[in-house]
């Protein structure tokens, strides 16, 4: 029986004209000094295509050049320098090694002078307007589930016996493996959470104590929000692989969020060379991304000076949110390393 996904309202919110913004935000992580700042460029300006209420905060770690946080700042993103997070030491075993910088997104539950975010990976792409994701009831952690049919998964016992979340009634669980079958399972890439203090330290201080495993972080989220997971449509995170592994879960005109992680798909890097590549979905959602990122038009255009009678003249949207971010205050908090 397939889980019981949590449905949103599916209309974006807009708030009453006059009334403050709740402090929310979308959040992205970036780090090192290569080209994934073009894949937060393009987030940014796929938030402003969607006409978001909301500021995207990018969390940089300290080797992020000037020169890449400067363009963010430009393009009208709030860039806020976090420490790395590391996992205990001599213990990097993971399926691909680039994954244990990962860890640092635990930083962003530090972020409490925002009540609610959405996470969103910097290989991501927004195409319709997902600030419904911010009325889901408190107290639960949201994400979509994830899909075990790439060999990235061969590790696991999903993956050898031909079990997927997405589709449980067409492999079942076996006996002998134990019951029940295991707990459900989201994809890091994107989900909706609220920042606290109290749960900011108890995250570091229990990855210090946690073996890591082959998805570093996605995995110990896994296993820290487990009892408070709710799953919610693909549509909100489709990972590209379900296009050829699930195709009758994917309806293409209902998806919001496009997640380029298959291997070849960063749209940035795209040669069309690598496996699954020359799809045509493929190569049409590749074409969609670079539109959003050559439109001039989506820019960030900074609020007007004010007028010669003193009264600043309304601004969009996304930045009047940024406005209603105020502040940024930081918390002193020990190293995790």
């Amino acid at each position: 029986m397939a889980p019981e996904l949590v449905h949103t309202a599916g209309a974006p919110v807009k708030p009453p004209g006059g009334r403050r913004l709740p402090r929310r935000a979308y959040v992205t992580f970036l780090a090192g000094d290569g080209d994934y700042v073009k894949g937060v460029v393009g987030l940014a300006k796929g938030l402003r295509k969607v006409k978001s209420a909301y500021p995207l905060v990018v969390a940089v770690l300290p080797d992020v050049p000037e020169d890449h946080r400067r363009i963010l700042e430009c393009q009208g993103c709030l860039v806020k320098e976090i420490e790395p997070v590391y996992p205990p030491e001599n213990q990097t075993r993971f399926a691909m090694a680039y994954y244990v910088i990962n860890y640092s997104k635990l930083r962003i539950w530090e972020f409490v002078e925002y009540n609610k975010m959405v996470y969103l990976d910097g290989d991501i792409q927004v195409y319709d307007n997902i600030d419904e994701l911010f009325e889901l009831p408190n107290g639960h952690f949201y994400a979509v589930m994830d899909c075990f049919c790439e060999k990235t998964w061969s590790h696991t016992p999903q993956y050898q016996i031909g079990y997927c979340q997405q589709c449980p009634d067409k492999v079942r669980w076996p006996d002998d493996l134990g019951q029940p079958r295991p707990p459900l399972y989201f994809n890091a890439g994107m989900f909706v959470f609220e920042p606290n203090i109290v749960t900011y330290h108890d995250l570091l201080n229990t990855v210090k104590v946690t073996p890591p495993t082959p998805f570093a972080e996605q995995d110990f989220l896994n296993m820290y929000f487990r009892d408070v997971y709710k799953p919610i449509p693909l549509d909100f995170n489709l990972v590209l692989a379900m296009l050829w592994r699930h195709p009758e879960n994917v309806d293409l005109n209902r998806v919001k969020v496009v997640h380029y992680c298959a291997a070849g798909s960063k749209p940035w890097r795209y040669t069309g060379k690598e496996e699954n590549m020359q799809r045509e979905d493929i190569k049409m959602l590749v074409n969609k991304w670079w539109d959003i990122y050559d439109d001039p038009s989506l820019d960030y255009k900074p609020p007007p000076p004010p007028t010669a009678d003193g009264d600043a003249i309304d601004t969009q949207p996304f930045i009047s949110a940024l406005s209603e971010a105020g502040p940024v205050h930081f918390v002193t908090a020990p190293s995790a390393a």
